[in-house]
């Protein structure tokens, strides 16, 4: 496990302060490497989250509201 740069990351939408996260089981594939989930690195697990928008470009999600 390491740390990354937000220049590190792949371009999107919504940056969201993670106050909570899980790791499900695609994840946990992915850390375990037996099965081909994981295309590029780095990979940064953990889609399921919930937290507050810090940025975004996208009109569903406005900064500073609570999300996912």
């Amino acid at each position: 496990m390491t740390e990354i740069q937000d220049t590190q990351l792949p371009e999107g939408d919504v940056t969201v302060r993670v106050a909570y996260s899980t790791l499900n089981y695609k994840d946990g594939l992915a850390i375990t490497g037996r099965s081909p989930v994981v295309r590029t690195f780095p990979m940064v697990p953990g889609i399921d989250l919930a937290g507050t928008v810090e940025t975004s470009s996208h009109p569903r999600y406005k900064a500073a509201t609570r999300c996912c």
